[in-house]
């Protein structure tokens, strides 16, 4: 531990499992005081963290849970968006429905939680803002993730807009794309695949890490050091930016 965000005050989503728990935990080693929320509050356990239940889909819940963060801890310093939620399927497989969730819980959460926590960084003239986008996005297209690339896409360009609207009032957004991520969600798409196309898991795992020119899935843990980067005063002078990590997928 080199208490890099010591004393900084984190607010992490969907940090229950998978990127944003590992997110959570670098950042707490790291010496930041971080709020944990999940959809899920059991998922939260074992964090050192405070930990509450958040639905990053309904304004409400964010503009009560946003009065009493600010009460009691002021302005974020650090705001890590990773709600998020993958559709499988072509434009044709895709419903109104598939359309509207997956751009209200990967977009839009994120729109709530800066709306909401961005003020407050504002007034202290300070923050830093991490959005989890994709290395599936504007930046590469693969097969069967029309809605999820979109709504990815999307995310680029959200971040790039906060960074450009807010760089002179002290305010720095930056997204992490990864690329295919050893994770729960990952396992469980992984065997939805396998019923579907009645292939064998080891085959469909085999598709997914043959993505990666590197030969392999990364990390949670890979993605939460750049997200710890990217958080940090190390990164001050970065901004507005799409950062991959993908073991070499957009290349």
């Amino acid at each position: 531990m080199s208490d890099r965000v010591k004393g900084k005050v984190a607010l992490v989503t969907a940090a229950g499992q998978g990127i944003g728990r590992a997110i959570a935990e670098k950042l707490a080693g790291e010496g930041a005081k971080v709020i944990a929320t999940d959809l899920d509050a059991a998922k939260l356990q074992g964090l050192h963290a405070r930990q509450h239940k958040l639905d990053v889909r309904s304004q409400p819940d964010i503009d009560a849970f946003g009065r009493d963060i600010g009460a009691q801890f002021g302005a974020l310093d650090i705001l890590v968006n990773c709600a998020g939620y993958v559709h499988q399927g072509t434009v044709l497989d895709c419903s109104e429905k598939d359309w509207d969730f997956s751009f209200d819980l990967n977009v839009k959460s994120m729109h709530r939680m800066i709306k909401a926590f961005l003020p407050a960084m504002l007034e202290k003239k300070s923050g830093a803002i991490v959005n989890i986008s994709s290395a599936v996005s504007s930046i590469r297209g693969v097969p069967n993730r029309y809605a999820y690339g979109a709504t990815k896409a999307a995310v680029i360009g959200l971040t790039k807009a906060v960074a450009a609207d807010f760089i002179k009032q002290g305010i720095r957004c930056n997204a992490i794309c990864p690329g295919t991520i050893e994770s729960p969600s990952l396992g469980e798409r992984i065997v939805a695949v396998s019923k579907e196309t009645g292939r064998a898991i080891e085959a469909v795992q085999q598709d997914f890490v043959a993505r990666q020119p590197m030969g392999r899935l990364g990390s949670a843990e890979e993605v939460a050091w750049l997200a710890l980067f990217l958080a940090s005063d190390e990164a001050s002078y970065i901004t507005g930016q799409a950062h991959l990590v993908d073991g070499g997928m957009a290349l």
